[in-house]
């Protein structure tokens, strides 16, 4: 499915929206408090948007690893943003990423991870490849609150998603989108999920009245650990 939406991909999320997707993303890249010289994993990165934003923040001299399954997603990606020498666009499995242990100074997901056969273990996999005192930040759909205003919500996004795909001759496609949030954690329950994962000092912000919550953690140091354990 993922292929087959890659060439209309940005232009159906800039529509559903309303333009605030930017902003997101620059709330994202915040969130992850990576400085010039850093390097940062992206994973299931789409067209490469947030990625080509985590490689403006880090330069030149950073490094940002793109992972996606989808190899037209990849593609698309790397078609356009060719000219940042500091970004590499992979095919790659978000459960079992293709990288070493804490080879990064932080990890993001952005309207991924609800695409995962296992949230748990998608958090485990991006703490894994952080170092110690880095950060693993999560952008994802959520269901604004009060619980009414969620299900009005809902109902206005199952009915809107798929019509705005038939634009673009992906109305088929598009009906996932809505369903993906069917049985999805809400904000405190994704919180539980990463501490399980081994993320401490973790937090999140709801964006967009609550359409959208930016969840961040630390991978722990490993001194804290052991003064923990023993």
């Amino acid at each position: 499915m993922f292929d087959a939406i890659a060439p209309v991909y940005d232009r159906m999320n800039t529509l559903m929206t309303l333009g605030l997707d930017g902003r997101w993303r620059r709330a994202a890249v915040a969130a992850t408090a990576v400085a010039p010289g850093d390097a940062v994993v992206d994973v299931a990165c789409g067209t490469g948007k947030l990625a080509a934003a985590l490689a403006e923040r880090v330069g030149p001299f950073g490094r940002v690893l793109a992972i996606d399954l989808a190899p037209a997603m990849i593609g698309e990606a790397s078609a356009r943003h060719r000219d940042l020498v500091q970004l590499e666009f992979r095919v790659g499995d978000a459960l079992a990423l293709p990288v070493e242990d804490a080879s990064f100074d932080a990890a993001t997901i952005a309207f991924g991870l609800r695409n995962l056969a296992d949230f748990e273990a998608g958090f485990r996999e991006l703490a894994r490849v952080v170092g110690p005192g880095g950060r693993v930040v999560c952008l994802e759909l959520s269901l604004p609150r009060p619980r009414l205003w969620g299900r009005i919500y809902h109902g206005i996004f199952r009915r809107s998603a798929p019509l705005l795909g038939s634009l673009f001759g992906r109305r088929d496609a598009y009906r996932y989108l809505p369903t993906s949030l069917q049985g999805f954690p809400d904000p405190d329950e994704l919180v539980r999920t990463m501490l399980r994962a081994g993320l401490t000092d973790v937090s999140y912000r709801r964006l967009a009245l609550g359409a959208v919550a930016l969840h961040r953690g630390r991978v722990p140091d490993a001194r804290r650990v052991l003064d923990a354990r023993y």
